[in-house]
């Protein structure tokens, strides 16, 4: 028998695992997860009856194109059933964005810290990352992202709202970068979190899109909609763009309950207005309770708050932990913390406090 391994690609040496939110562990003292930002409340109305009639077919496979989601879409934000593509998540169709643009010997770009996923779908592609550093503001430096543009650039990420921090970039600015990049390559406005904006400055990518071929705005049902456990996003991209995401995706990748799912929660419009703002209301809380203890929060427009802690970021991830709360912790940078239950956010609230007397 050979002592020789299978020869796998070079690329893959030295990908960072992706980290997922720490779950709380059963019987711990942690009772509360706010790692994953995920949304507390449960299904929207009709979606766990979607659910449970589509489990009676589990024996057939989803619809490959996914028509009843697609169209739904279409109606939605009026664009045409050729401008989307839909995929595992908004992630999932992220990779399928740089499969479809980048490979060895090519860039692409984003701001760091943002969404940990970049690194990892840009080098499983070959690609190169390059991260343009935010601002002191924890904000895009879209002025430094344009002036890093090169002839070798293909790809580039603006998370809006950026995760981890929760901060946008608002119109003018966008719309003066989006003029500045060649119109060959191809700018991904990340709106996994849209719902929770309430800046009325921050635009929407599909208006955006509608004018500009290179500009492509990634959606998820994850987060507000609350399917984050079934796997469901979109893309909202001009017919090019769009038909090669559906080439790159996994075939028959969303679940029938996944896809059906999707469309009762786009039905559900009011149940998920009503919810939204609940949250949107208890960040304001939170921030307010944050801020009146002396911390520096960054503005966030997302359902978390970040706080960038440094060499005592595990620490402070510890402190929340013993006390019932499960933060997301970025190595010696800072914290991310999901606004989640009322009883949750009081805990965290009280942890935060207690950490800080203590500096």
């Amino acid at each position: 028998m050979s002592d020789k391994s299978p020869k796998l690609r070079a690329a893959l040496d030295g990908i960072p695992t992706y980290k997922p939110g720490k779950p709380a562990a059963e019987g711990g003292p942690a009772a509360f997860k706010l790692s994953s930002n995920e949304n507390p409340y449960p299904p929207l109305p009709g979606v766990l009856e979607s659910a449970a009639r589509a489990a009676a077919s589990f024996n057939r496979y989803p619809d490959l194109m996914c028509s009843g989601l697609m169209a739904e879409l279409s109606e939605r934000f009026e664009v045409p059933v050729t401008h989307l593509a839909t995929g595992t998540g908004s992630v999932g169709v992220a990779q399928q964005l740089v499969q479809a643009t980048s490979g060895p010997g090519d860039e692409v770009m984003y701001a760091w810290r943002s969404f940990e996923a970049y690194p990892i779908v840009a080098q499983v592609s070959g690609a190169t990352s390059v991260r343009v550093p935010l601002t002191d503001a924890e904000v895009h430096d879209l002025d430094a992202m344009a002036a890093a543009i090169t002839d070798r650039t293909r790809l580039i990420f603006v998370c809006n709202p950026n995760n981890p921090t929760g901060t946008v970039v608002r119109r003018a600015e966008l719309e003066r970068f989006l003029d500045r990049v060649p119109s060959d390559v191809l700018v991904v406005l990340d709106e996994a979190y849209k719902e929770f904006i309430r800046d009325e400055q921050v635009p929407d990518g599909i208006d955006l899109y509608r004018d500009r071929p290179n500009v492509c705005v990634l959606r998820t049902f994850s987060k507000a909609y609350g399917l984050a456990g079934l796997r469901v996003g979109f893309a909202v991209a001009h017919e090019p763009v769009a038909a090669a995401l559906r080439k790159t995706a996994v075939p028959f990748g969303v679940s029938q309950l996944a896809q059906d799912a999707a469309v009762a929660s786009l039905r559900s419009e009011d149940a998920l207005r009503e919810r939204v703002d609940a949250l949107v209301a208890e960040r304001t809380r939170v921030v307010a309770a944050l801020t009146a203890q002396g911390w520096t929060v960054p503005e966030t427009q997302a359902n978390f708050v970040f706080l960038r802690l440094g060499d005592r970021t595990q620490d402070f991830a510890a402190a929340c932990e013993k006390a019932g709360v499960i933060v997301r912790p970025y190595g010696d940078e800072g914290v991310r913390t999901t606004i989640g239950e009322v009883e949750a956010n009081d805990i965290f609230l009280r942890a935060a406090e207690e950490f800080r007397a203590q500096l």
